[in-house]
């Protein structure tokens, strides 16, 4: 298996991202190699002080990268030598199979629809966010951000996605979807909730056990919680906010420590046609490391095929 891997993205690239694989490299089975694309002095400088690397890694020189400041379409066009556009060049064709990067995510959506295109059927390909739960288990909210408005037709491909990604990589048999709201009643919410509750009870491929507050993202009511993409970017911005204040002040228990986003490493655009994992602009080498690995699992489990079922199904 072949993984690519963005050198060039992220607030703490090159160094950061180089030290990430140098650990994934501890863990790796010799059938995999990450195809490192970025700059090829930098890679070479890097892989002549960790010499046990180079054996693990094949080298894609790249150009001058895409910035975090950059207009995404925009980069796309002036930027074709861009370890982002070799990257998704290189999926595309087949010579890699996954992508990462914890660089301009924005550029990375534009790959995806773009280059790889979505999954027949799906309408807006859409990410994720692991919540710990307190018995110890996980649980996935989606989108965590990149659909602000959602009509009700779109929370219902949240939940089809969610349930087989959860199936699928985290070997969750029949996960229970349930929908954020504000109230555990039918009729509870906006005029979009009210009609995504009738279209969720409504399919029978989907394990719907109804609506869900926010009090219960750390419970066992549900597995796959769906809302809209501004619902959850705020719930998840919450969560990291509060791991960031216990962390502050030293209070941090076992539950709590699993809050840590370097833990999950990056989240899948789910919907596309390939696997891609979006990382955290700020990802440390401990991050990128469990970014590698969760690539690895999500390219290996066969759900892009179990979504192309779901939706021509």
């Amino acid at each position: 298996m072949q993984i690519g891997l963005d050198i060039s993205g992220g607030d703490k690239a090159p160094l950061a991202i180089l030290e990430g694989a140098l650990q994934a490299s501890e863990d790796l089975p010799k059938s995999i190699t990450l195809v490192l694309f970025g700059n090829a002095k930098e890679i070479q400088s890097f892989l002549d002080q960790n010499p046990s690397l180079t054996k693990f890694v094949r080298v894609e020189a790249c150009g001058d990268p895409i910035e975090m400041g950059d207009h995404p379409a925009k980069a796309w066009a002036s930027k074709p030598d861009s370890s982002i556009v070799k990257g998704f060049m290189a999926h595309k064709k087949g010579d890699i199979d996954a992508f990462i990067s914890a660089g301009n995510s924005g550029a990375l959506l534009v790959g995806s629809h773009r280059v790889l295109g979505v999954v027949e059927g799906v309408q807006r390909p859409c990410i994720t966010s692991v919540m710990p739960k307190e018995n110890g288990g996980m649980g996935i909210l989606l989108d965590a951000g990149i659909n602000p408005d959602s009509k009700p037709e779109l929370l219902r491909q949240f939940a089809i996605m969610g349930a087989r990604y959860t199936e699928m990589v985290y070997n969750l048999d029949n996960p229970k979807v349930g929908l954020i709201n504000i109230g555990t009643e039918p009729g509870k919410g906006s005029l979009v909730c009210q009609q995504a509750y009738e279209t969720l009870s409504q399919d029978p491929n989907i394990n719907f056990i109804g609506n869900i507050e926010s009090r219960d993202l750390y419970n066992d009511k549900a597995d796959v919680m769906v809302c809209d993409g501004f619902t959850g970017n705020v719930l998840l911005k919450h969560a990291e906010t509060h791991y960031r204040l216990l962390a502050k002040r030293g209070m941090l228990d076992e539950f709590f420590h699993r809050f840590n986003y370097e833990n999950y490493g990056g989240t899948p655009i789910l919907g596309v046609n390939g696997t891609v994992i979006l990382g955290h602009g700020i990802s440390s080498a401990t991050a990128v490391k469990n970014m590698i690995l969760q690539a690895i699992d999500v390219a290996s489990s066969g759900l892009n095929d179990k979504l192309k079922m779901a939706f021509q199904a």
